[in-house]
């Protein structure tokens, strides 16, 4: 790790880094106090001097030195990032060690459905809401059956549940399916630090006999090859095809069941999450789930009305590599197709464009896309770490949404092929319902198919 000095020397001097970076004479005095430069500095000065964040000298107050073999009083739980930093907490949920991506998901309620969306596998994530677990855990606000996301972090402890409809403890519910979970840990630095470095690669540390090595752990973080070029769709998708007809949730009755469809829906399972098949369902389908490496031929032979294609995790060129065949035979037979999240980026994948992996990506409940055909703002929910690259997109493409937030691609539609997608999720219901109407449009495409 280079020191502040190394840096400054680097970049020519201290007047020529402070025009460089855009900082004053003051900040750069400030770093040179602490011996580390904030988190917020870490992109300009990797750009300027072409250094790995791993080179620049950080220093947190949340933070111990791998060197410090002492754990902090009460501490039964660490957290090890590749770069040598431990947080210390407090270990729930189950025993074990975990190594995965650690993201961050800043939605305040519905921390049950992002634990059990499979577009979490080979994720931990970092809850940026202090009180998760509050509700405790009900066998009806899950999207898988069992949770694929290799752990959580939480700043305040889990809570006994204040839910009507909790039937768990949030504890009880982790230990049940393995899953290891840290408390205590200043969620906001560990935010911020994602934020401004990119999502890290990290190991949840939770031994059952409160023993701990350190070095072992930060070997283990930095040898993980993390998610880019990972094929995670196969290791979450169904293994076999089957009917689904259960409709959305109300309050009083619970989940209802599709007893008159008009459509014969076709779902590529890529990691799908429960509700989008219930919304499908909801929209007059009888739906039909394939597994992620369903082919053309398979897909068809179901005779649809219209494909979906589904959410799920990992790189989507990694998952192109079998579902892009397959989905570019259903656009030349002309059958609509819906894709959602990872299914959008299959989708712009079978048209031509390329993907490419965000820095921090995009997830929580209050992201507001723009919708280019309506000029309206939805806000959405989302859980994704790849985006389209919107200067890829071919001829016969159109972008129709894009991102209020970092203006990435939201959503594209071919003027070729009655196709469209969008990178958010529709059925997640983040508080509104700006984005439900995407299942009516497809199901209107799939109407005037069958009156053409």
């Amino acid at each position: 790790m280079r020191t502040v000095e190394d840096i400054v020397a680097l970049l020519g001097g201290a007047e020529t880094t402070a025009t460089r970076l855009g900082i004053g004479t003051e900040a750069l005095r400030k770093w040179r106090q602490a011996r580390a430069i904030p988190a917020k500095h870490w992109p300009a000065v990797i750009a300027a001097t072409g250094l790995a964040l791993d080179d620049l000298p950080r220093k947190s107050p949340t933070e111990t030195a791998v060197t410090d073999s002492t754990i902090p009083e009460g501490a039964t739980a660490a957290l090890v990032l590749a770069d040598g930093s431990v947080f210390w907490g407090r270990g729930f949920g189950a025993h074990g060690t975990t190594v995965a991506e650690i993201c961050f998901n800043t939605s305040m309620t519905g921390y049950q459905e992002v634990l059990t969306d499979p577009s979490y596998a080979g994720q931990t994530i970092c809850f940026t809401f202090p009180h998760i677990g509050n509700v405790g855990a009900n066998p009806e606000d899950i999207e898988a059956v069992t949770p694929v996301a290799r752990g959580l972090i939480v700043k305040q402890d889990v809570t006994e549940p204040s839910s009507w409809r909790a039937t768990r403890h949030l504890d009880d519910w982790l230990k049940s399916h393995g899953v290891p979970g840290i408390a205590g840990v200043d969620t906001r630095a560990l935010t911020a630090r994602i934020r401004d470095g990119g999502a890290p690669n990290g190991v949840l540390a939770f031994p059952a006999d409160g023993r701990f090595d350190i070095p072992a752990l930060v070997a283990q973080a930095r040898d993980w090859p993390g998610l880019e070029g990972m094929d995670l769709a196969k290791e979450v998708s169904t293994r076999q095809s089957y009917a689904w007809d259960e409709t959305t949730w109300e309050l009083g009755r619970g989940y209802g069941t599709q007893a008159a469809p008009r459509f014969k829906v076709v779902a590529v399972d890529f990691g799908a999450k429960r509700n989008i098949l219930r919304c499908l369902a909801s929209a007059g389908c009888a739906v039909t789930v394939v597994p992620a490496t369903a082919t053309a031929e398979e897909i068809l032979g179901h005779k649809p009305d219209g494909v979906f294609l589904s959410n799920g995790p990992g790189d989507p060129a990694a998952t192109g590599a079998y579902a892009v065949p397959a989905i570019k035979g259903v656009l030349e037979a002309g059958v609509p197709t819906f894709g959602i999240c990872l299914g959008h980026q299959l989708l712009a994948l079978a048209l031509g464009a390329k993907t490419y992996k965000l820095d921090r990506g995009h997830r929580g409940g209050n992201q507001p896309v723009k919708d280019l055909r309506t000029g309206k703002v939805e806000i959405t929910s989302q859980n994704h770490g790849f985006a389209v690259d919107e200067a890829t997109l071919p001829d016969g493409v159109e972008v129709t949404h894009r991102s209020l937030f970092d203006g990435t691609n939201e959503g594209i539609a071919s003027t070729k092929h009655p196709a469209f997608s969008v990178q958010y999720h529709p059925e997640a219901s983040p508080g509104p319902t700006d984005s439900h109407h995407l299942f009516h449009r497809f199901v209107g495409l799939i109407e005037q198919r069958k009156a053409a």
